[in-house]
C-alpha cells in the first residue's frame, strides 16, 4: 500500500499535466472545412427584397432553362444521345453568351501576386485565354508560391438554381481544339462531392500546345487524369467519378514569366470504342496510416 501523501502527490502531478495539456495544445481542424472557397469566398450578403427583384427579373430565363431540361429528359436515349467516333460539343466560344459560362481568376486577385489573365473572343469567334505570369512573389509575409491564371466554367445546375452534376459516363474522352503558343498548361476536371473533405477534389491533365499558326485537336482520356486536393497529387489514387463532374478549367502556370495565348475552338466528349483502359495509375490498398488519403 502506498502513503496517502504520495497518492495526492501523484493526483496533483497528473492534473497538472493534464490542465497544461489540454490548455497549450493547438487546435487542429483537419477534418473540417470553414467554407467551400478554402477562404477565398467572396460572396456578400444581399437583402431578401433585393433577390426578390432579381429572382423576378430572371424568371423568365429560368422557365426557359426548364423547357430545355423538359427537353432534354425526352432525348437522353444512350442509344440516340451518343455514337462512337463522333464528337458531343459541352462548351463552344463564338458569341458574348458563350463568355458568361466561364470565370476567369488569377493570383493577382487575392492579391497573391502579380498575373493577369483574361477571357475575350478573337476577330474570328474563338476563344482568346490569355494573359502574363508573373512569378514574383509579394513581400507580405504570407505567400510562398506565385503566378498562375485559370479559367473555369460555372457549376453545372438546372433551372431556378438548383445546383446539379454532369454526367460523362457515356464517354471515355475528352477533347479540345486549341490553338497553343508553345507553352504547357492543366486541364482540370472537378468533382465537388457533398462531404466537405470532397470540396477540393480536382483531376488534372496536362495540354502540350505546338504554337505555330495551326490548330491541334487533343484527346485525353479520362483514364489518364490524376486526383490532387487543395493543389496536392494525392498518393492514393481514384478514378474519375464521371457522373458527377461539377466543373471544367484551364490553368497557366507552368513558372515562365511573360505573356500566354491559348486560342479555344471548342471543348467536347468522344466515346472511343479501342480504349479499353479503366485507370493508368496503380491501385493498391497500402497499410493502414501509410497512405494519405
Amino acid at each position: 500500500m502506498y502513503p496517502l501523501r504520495y497518492i495526492l502527490l501523484v493526483n496533483r502531478r497528473i492534473s497538472y499535466v493534464n490542465k497544461n495539456l489540454f490548455h497549450t495544445s493547438s487546435v487542429l481542424h483537419t477534418f473540417w472545412e470553414r467554407d467551400d472557397k478554402g477562404g477565398y469566398n467572396t460572396k456578400t450578403s444581399v437583402p431578401i427584397k433585393e433577390r426578390m427583384r432579381l429572382g423576378l427579373q430572371e424568371l423568365k430565363k429560368e422557365i426557359e432553362l426548364w423547357k430545355k431540361e423538359i427537353k432534354e429528359d425526352f432525348e437522353s436515349d444512350p442509344v440516340l444521345a451518343f455514337r462512337p467516333g463522333e464528337t458531343d460539343i459541352m462548351w463552344k466560344f463564338g458569341t458574348e453568351e458563350s463568355l458568361q459560362q466561364w470565370v476567369v481568376t488569377s493570383d493577382s486577385d487575392h492579391n497573391e501576386g502579380y498575373s493577369k489573365g483574361s477571357l475575350t473572343l478573337t476577330n474570328t469567334g474563338k476563344g482568346l485565354f490569355s494573359g502574363e505570369l508573373s512569378t514574383k512573389v509579394p513581400k507580405d509575409g504570407r505567400t510562398k508560391r506565385a503566378g498562375y491564371c485559370n479559367i473555369k466554367t460555372l457549376r453545372a445546375r438546372k433551372s431556378f438554381k438548383r445546383e446539379t452534376y454532369l454526367d460523362w459516363n457515356n464517354y471515355n474522352m475528352l477533347v479540345l481544339k486549341v490553338r497553343g503558343d508553345g507553352r504547357s498548361y492543366m486541364v482540370n476536371i472537378a468533382t465537388r462531392g457533398y462531404y466537405d473533405v470532397l470540396w477540393n477534389d480536382i483531376y488534372h491533365f496536362v495540354l502540350w500546345t505546338r504554337g505555330g499558326p495551326y490548330w491541334q485537336i487533343t484527346k485525353i482520356p479520362f483514364s489518364k487524369f490524376f486526383l490532387s486536393s487543395k493543389g496536392r497529387i494525392q498518393d492514393k489514387q481514384y478514378p474519375i467519378p464521371l457522373n458527377k463532374i461539377t466543373s471544367f478549367g484551364i490553368s497557366a502556370g507552368d513558372k515562365v514569366n511573360g505573356p500566354f495565348s491559348l486560342e479555344i475552338d471548342y471543348v467536347g466528349l468522344e466515346f472511343d470504342p479501342n480504349h479499353t483502359e479503366e485507370f493508368a495509375y496503380e491501385m493498391y490498398k497500402a497499410p493502414k496510416y501509410i497512405v494519405a488519403v
